[in-house]
C-alpha cells in the first residue's frame, strides 16, 4: 500500500507493513507498529460495511469465549475498506481434541430468537448470500444458500444438462431429509475449513475470518470435511462433547456439496468432477 494511505489507519508509529498470503478475498497485512501489532485486511473500492458481518462474528465470538481475533478499527479510506484487529501469534502445533471442543462450544450458542439466519447478509467479492431469518433450517439452507448457486452455475453454463438432471435427484433427497431433521439453530463459523482456524504459540485454538449465521451445526461440520487439516480426534473430541444426532453423517454430505458448489463458482470446472462424485455419493447412499 501507499505510505500516505496507511498512515491514515488510527494508529501510531506505523514501522512496517507486511503482506500476509491465504486468502482469496482480502489483501492482508501485518501492520508492526512501536507499541502493538496488528491484522488488516483491505477490500479495494468497497464501504466499510463490507465487514460488517465478519465484525458481528468476531464480537460474537467473544461474548461465546471462543478465542478469535478482536476488532481494533473498521472504516474507509481512499475508497478502499478495511478492518483492522488483534494479531494473533501462530504457534508450531496444537490439539486437534481441543479444537474439536472449541468449535462444540461455539455451537452450543443458539440464535437469540430460536430462529436461523443472521442480521447481516453474507458479502464475498464474487459471491453473496442472504442470511434473512428463517423458522426452518430446510428453507434457509435450500432457498438462500443452494438455489442461488444453482442459477449462477446454469447461467454460467458450469455444468451439462446431465448434471443437471442429477443435481435435481440430489435437491429432492436434500429436501425430503431435512424436513425430517430437527435442527437448532446453533452460532456458526459459517466458512470452517483448514485456512480459518490456528493453535497460538501456547497451543491454544482460535477461530478467525467467520462468515457467521445460526444454523445447523452439521453445516460447519461439513466444511472441514471437503479440503482436510481436521484429524480424528477432533471429530471424536466434538462428538463426546456436543453428541451428533442420528444421520449427522449422511447430511454433512450435503454441506460438504454446498461448498463445492460454491467453489465451482468461483474457481470454474476444476471443482466439477468433486461435485459429480458428491451428487453420486449423495443418490448412491440414500440408494
Amino acid at each position: 500500500m501507499q505510505q500516505q494511505w496507511y498512515q491514515q489507519l488510527p494508529v501510531d508509529e506505523i514501522r512496517t507493513m507486511t503482506p500476509v498470503s491465504g486468502g482469496d478475498v482480502n489483501q492482508a497485512f501485518r501492520v508492526e507498529t512501536a507499541q502493538e501489532t496488528y491484522f488488516l485486511l483491505i477490500q479495494s473500492q468497497r464501504s466499510a460495511d463490507f465487514y460488517a458481518a465478519e465484525i458481528a462474528g468476531l464480537k460474537a465470538f467473544e461474548a461465546a469465549g471462543i478465542t478469535a481475533p478482536k476488532v481494533i478499527a473498521n472504516g474507509c479510506i481512499d475508497g478502499d475498506a478495511y478492518l483492522l484487529l488483534s494479531y494473533l501469534a501462530e504457534g508450531v502445533t496444537g490439539s486437534q481434541q481441543d479444537l474439536g471442543e472449541l468449535v462444540a462450544q461455539l455451537h452450543r450458542v443458539k440464535s437469540p430468537n430460536g430462529q436461523f439466519g443472521f442480521d447481516l447478509p453474507y458479502k464475498g467479492s464474487t459471491i453473496s448470500f442472504d442470511n434473512q431469518w428463517q423458522t426452518l433450517w430446510h428453507d434457509l439452507f435450500l432457498h438462500q444458500r443452494i438455489d442461488p448457486l444453482v442459477e449462477r452455475i446454469e447461467e454460467e453454463g458450469l455444468w451439462t444438462a446431465r448434471d443437471a438432471q442429477q443435481f435435481q435427484q440430489v435437491y429432492a433427497i436434500m429436501s425430503r431429509t431435512l424436513k425430517a431433521h430437527e435442527s437448532e439453530p446453533s452460532l456458526l463459523h459459517g466458512d470452517l475449513w483448514a485456512g480459518n482456524y490456528m493453535f497460538l504459540t501456547d497451543g491454544t485454538p482460535a477461530l478467525f475470518d467467520p462468515s457467521p449465521l445460526y444454523g445447523d451445526r452439521e453445516f460447519d461440520l461439513g466444511a472441514t470435511k471437503v479440503f482436510g487439516g481436521f484429524s480424528s480426534d477432533f471429530y471424536a473430541a466434538y462428538h463426546r462433547a456436543y453428541p451428533l444426532k442420528d444421520g449427522a453423517f449422511y447430511r454433512i454430505q450435503f454441506y460438504e456439496l454446498y461448498l463445492l458448489l460454491v467453489h465451482l463458482v468461483k474457481f470454474g470446472t476444476v471443482y466439477l468432477s468433486a461435485v459429480r462424485e458428491r451428487m453420486g455419493g449423495i443418490i448412491d447412499e440414500k440408494g
